[in-house]
């Protein structure tokens, strides 16, 4: 008996959650002569929406869901005009002249035999940690690649993952679902849902008639949530007490020319009542200013944006209008109900700080893909692990979002300092806080293995704006201390090699051009 798996919604959630099931049930089960599927995946999409178009950062993650549902990294690079992200910058996130830090996809050297933060802490402050700990800060302020031409593709020499053109990424997505990995593509809009008597989707109803049943019904619909939102009447759990964000302001803008650096890691840069973020792709740079429209208006963050525009000089000099998004940060309830479940921006949506929007989509879809249920008390059972286990990521991220925000020493808008306001403050954070101002974050504090933030992850952010560890002088026995000097050389070492070896973004990417 085949299991029908109906997507309504294209954008990215719809083709990327298509391609890691469609990868693992239906490729390679379809022979000349006989049909041997099991899984059937159908995507529906209606043509009057356009895709969001703004989820341009994504984390490492990505190059395993490129390479499982078999997408050539060069042809993915080409196709999409997309680039390198090897970390975030946060720029002027502190108080201080030129302030700035980086949270990179490398973890601290010794990861995982050595809490190397605690020795730096009590040895080093005099450096800042990341470059006590990782060469690609170091690499990323030359805007150098994290690979060499030789390597083969998805392999690197320091961790990463890419910016890349949304829009052109759907299309890739979309050709590649359905010409190589089978998956049914039906345009048209939903127009109303049928139920069974048990409450499930029995099916949906587009316009014009046409009835497409099925067995799990995914909703990637955005924000108009057709299924879980409109249909089954999910709640939606508003956090912006604790995210003030809730506008954007998006504009694509062109290189001065073809020679400017291409820079290897999202830059989020402080305003006033929000931030800026600034993606390098190939051929132009996504840039857009997120604020809470609480603490100031569309104007103002318009003028804000646009200065952080005009003062660059790899800029090209261009009208500019920016697009606007409004949103409410926050998830669902519940994320599967029924015999529907939602994926993307319809299961919930938060600023796009430390790009979280697409790994999301990854993971949920991967889990999805590995526990595709085959009959209906399995998916009773199978919804009420995802829903706890999304729960607590959607809990981990905005812990981890506001965990910025928390540990600012800006007092010069009232933005800054409500955020800092204790009732503001998940009491999660609270106790994390308490807890690592007496040790550094490490690998035994959190019992998730399926957690989306390390303790490498926490260790970078916090140090990279100067949280305090209370800690007495590390006393070094003679071989731990022998072990620590050595990571700190290697270190050392690694940083020199690679800043003598590999290329810069532009000269890998214009590479691929000549092949």
């Amino acid at each position: 008996m085949k299991t029908r798996v109906v997507i309504v919604g294209g954008g990215t959630a719809g083709w990327l959650t298509a391609g890691i099931i469609a990868a693992k049930h239906c490729a390679g089960k379809i022979t000349e002569n006989t049909l041997t599927q099991e899984t059937e995946v159908i995507l529906v999409e209606s043509p009057d929406v356009k895709n969001l178009g703004v989820g341009e950062g994504t984390w490492p993650t990505m190059r395993d869901t490129l390479r499982q549902i078999g997408i050539s990294e060069r042809t993915f690079l080409s196709c999409c005009d997309a680039s390198f992200k090897q970390a975030s910058k946060f720029v002027d996130w502190s108080d201080g002249e030129n302030e700035h830090y980086y949270h990179p996809f490398t973890a601290p050297v010794g990861y995982g035999a050595v809490n190397i933060a605690e020795h730096w802490s009590a040895t080093a402050k005099d450096i800042d940690f990341e470059s006590w700990v990782c060469a690609q800060g170091t690499i990323c302020k030359q805007n150098l690649a994290p690979k060499t031409p030789q390597m083969p593709e998805y392999a690197f020499a320091l961790n990463y993952g890419y910016h890349l053109n949304a829009g052109k990424f759907v299309k890739m997505l979309h050709q590649h679902c359905v010409d190589k990995l089978g998956v049914q593509y039906i345009q048209g809009h939903v127009e109303h849902v049928l139920p069974a008597e048990n409450g499930d989707i029995a099916s949906i109803v587009l316009v014009g008639g046409e009835h497409i049943e099925g067995d799990l019904f995914i909703d990637c619909s955005g924000f108009a949530a057709i299924l879980i939102g409109q249909h089954y009447e999910i709640p939606f759990i508003s956090k912006q007490h604790i995210l003030f964000n809730d506008t954007a302001l998006a504009l694509q803008v062109d290189h001065a020319s073809d020679e400017v650096p291409i820079a290897s890691c999202t830059v989020a840069s402080a305003q006033k009542s929000g931030w800026v973020w600034d993606i390098s792709l190939q051929n132009r740079r996504g840039i857009g200013h997120v604020f809470s429209s609480d603490f100031t208006d569309d104007k103002q963050a318009e003028q804000a944006l646009l200065k952080y525009v005009h003062n660059d000089p790899f800029l090209a000099k261009q009208k500019l209008s920016p697009r606007k998004i409004k949103f409410t940060p926050g998830h669902r309830e519940t994320f599967w109900h029924k015999n529907c479940v939602a994926i993307g921006v319809s299961a919930g949506f938060v600023e796009p700080l430390e790009a979280t929007a697409l790994v999301l989509i990854e993971k949920s879809a991967e889990w999805i893909s590995q526990q595709l249920p085959r009959e209906r008390g399995a998916m009773t059972v199978l919804a009420k692990r995802f829903n706890l286990l999304t729960f607590q990521r959607w809990q981990e991220i905005i812990d981890f979002l506001k965990l910025h925000y928390v540990l600012t020493s800006r007092q010069d808008s009232e933005y800054w300092r409500a955020h800092q306001q204790l009732d503001s403050i998940p009491e999660s954070l609270q106790d994390a806080l308490s807890l690592w101002r007496t040790q550094a974050p490490g690998l035994y504090e959190s019992n998730q293995r399926l957690e989306l933030f390390s303790s490498a992850s926490k260790q970078y952010v916090l140090y990279g704006m100067d949280f305090h560890t209370a800690r007495e002088q590390c006393n070094l026995g003679g071989q731990e201390a022998s072990m620590v000097k050595r990571l700190r050389n290697e270190t050392l070492h690694t940083t020199e090699k690679l800043l003598s070896a590999l290329p810069s973004n532009r000269q890998f990417l214009s590479g691929l051009k000549k092949v």
